[in-house]
């Protein structure tokens, strides 16, 4: 088991190499180009990879379609791709604290957080091999006796996976091992600046057991990488997770070739506080649901609306709590808030607290940059906004708080039906009458009732409009990655059609 890192040893750590995984071979990028990555938080270089180009995307994408038409990996009995999944996630397990340091060291998050990551994600691998057992298809005996009736769940084929910088180990495990469970390959292209933990997660496979070339995983560019997974006609189907702008932008450059799509995209979640709440609890959420990591989070709770008879007092005591929260160095214990993952985004995060000061809003508590080594901002909350403002309606992707008022429900859920997202919402009230009408009426595709940020492999996740298409995890989730068969079988003679006169 490796040491725990902390601030005082990261300058001994060994720079950690990646490189590209095609066919079961590690592997140089063929052009030979590498990509560095720096701790935002540390500003101090902690990764070198093998950056692929073109020529490795299709190499990866031919491994994976041998791997599918001619291998042993969609062949294998539910039971064998189960007992592999769940060495996957054994291993997972075991190298748990290897893998939240890297996560913390590219991302930016806190190692407590990154830790519980990891383990939540090893059960993902755990659920997705029960459903590798599970997955069945359905039979007719109704349709006269001389038709039977077979529907069949077909492993698609060879699926593009594409994930993230926010949570890059929780998100591949989101949808890679159910890919896997229903019998399909997959290239792998994680986000360039936190690829780290996604290349340890193939040599996990590998140990494992997973056969060579059922996963390739490519560090490399969007722009040019993701454009090969994305448009390649050997490639049956894209899973995506990132930005809403990005993700339309997949999908119309996949529709060449009509792949099937998965999208989990963008969101602009609220919090509905009525104010029969529990005062605490509700408190506590709103403080919780928009700093954590950093609010880097498509499920962040950047929104927080405000029964009025409550919201000046309400407003008040999030203010407060906000203050205490702790921001800084990602390996000390104790740090709630991290570090900003890139440049970009801490761009992207002040525009937007301008523009809402601009706009007429009130930041009432923090907005800017924490001036010294690495990428941090100070806990934001903004007030007096109203619908209108670009800031109750964009999505920020940052740890930014918009506070908005209403009067009664019918108001209430107007307001959170009020932006092109839906991913998810929050109801507080101590009247079930009141959450349910709510959560009934709101367009997301979860909705949390006096809690938020919860969640279970169980439970399906994904959302309206454009929040994105599909569903990941569930007992269906393997079936995203089908084709469905039908099989119509004829017993006994078959009476023709052509009858000679």
């Amino acid at each position: 088991m490796s040491t725990p890192l902390t601030a005082n040893t990261l300058t001994d750590r060994p720079v950690f190499q990646g490189k590209l995984l095609i066919d079961g071979q590690w592997s140089d990028a063929a052009d030979g180009s590498t990509l560095e990555r720096k701790s935002p938080a540390h500003d101090q270089l902690v990764a070198v990879y093998a950056q692929a180009g073109v020529a490795d995307a299709e190499r990866a994408i031919a491994a994976a379609r041998k791997a599918f038409d001619h291998g042993t990996w969609p062949r294998m009995k539910g039971a064998e791709r189960a007992r592999i999944l769940r060495r996957v996630a054994d291993l997972i397990l075991e190298r748990k604290h290897a893998l939240a340091e890297m996560e913390t060291l590219e991302n930016g998050k806190p190692l407590a957080q990154a830790l519980a990551e990891i383990e939540g994600s090893a059960d993902l691998w755990q659920y997705a091999a029960t459903l590798a057992r599970n997955l069945h298809g359905d039979s007719y005996n109704t349709l006269g006796e001389n038709t039977l009736g077979v529907v069949l769940r077909d492993p698609i084929g060879v699926v593009s996976v594409i994930t993230p910088w926010n949570f890059p180990f929780l998100i591949v495990s989101q949808k890679l091992p159910f890919a896997l469970a229903a019998g399909c390959t997959a290239v792998v292209k994680p986000a360039e600046v936190t690829s780290g933990t996604t290349v340890m997660l193939g040599q996990i496979l590998l140990d494992a057991g997973v056969p060579a070339g059922a996963v390739n995983i490519l560090v490399g560019r969007g722009s040019v990488v993701g454009d090969v997974m994305v448009t390649h006609p050997d490639v049956d189907m894209l899973s995506f997770t990132g930005s809403t702008a990005v993700g339309k932008a997949a999908v119309a450059k996949s529709a060449a070739t009509l792949k099937k799509v998965s999208m989990e995209l963008g969101g602009k979640n609220p919090q509905i506080i009525f104010a029969d709440c529990d005062w605490d609890a509700a408190v506590d959420a709103a403080v919780y649901g928009i700093y954590f990591n950093a609010g880097q989070c498509c499920n962040s709770g950047s929104r927080i609306l405000v029964q009025e008879s409550i919201a000046k007092d309400f407003s008040a005591a999030v203010i407060e709590r906000s203050r205490h929260v702790k921001v800084g160095d990602p390996l000390i214990s104790g740090v709630q808030v991290g570090a900003i993952t890139t440049e970009k985004q801490m761009e992207t995060i002040l525009h937007h607290v301008a523009a809402a000061q601009s706009a007429g809003a009130n930041v009432a508590l923090g907005g800017a940059r924490i001036q010294g080594r690495g990428m941090f901002i100070e806990p934001t909350v903004v007030t007096g906004v109203t619908s209108g403002m670009a800031i109750a309606r964009e999505e920020v992707f940052g740890p930014v708080l918009a506070v908005l008022t209403f009067k009664d429900l019918d108001e209430a859920v107007a307001l959170a039906n009020s932006t092109l997202y839906g991913l998810s919402a929050a109801v507080w009230s101590q009247d079930f009458s009141t959450c349910m009408t709510a959560a009934r009426r709101i367009k997301a595709g979860t909705i949390w009732v006096n809690t938020f940020l919860e969640g279970h492999a169980e439970l399906p996740f994904g959302g309206y409009r454009e929040s994105g298409i599909g569903r990941e995890l569930g007992r269906f989730a393997t079936e995203d990655y089908t084709e469905t068969k039908t099989l119509q079988m004829h017993l006994g003679a078959r009476t023709d059609w052509y009858v000679p006169r």
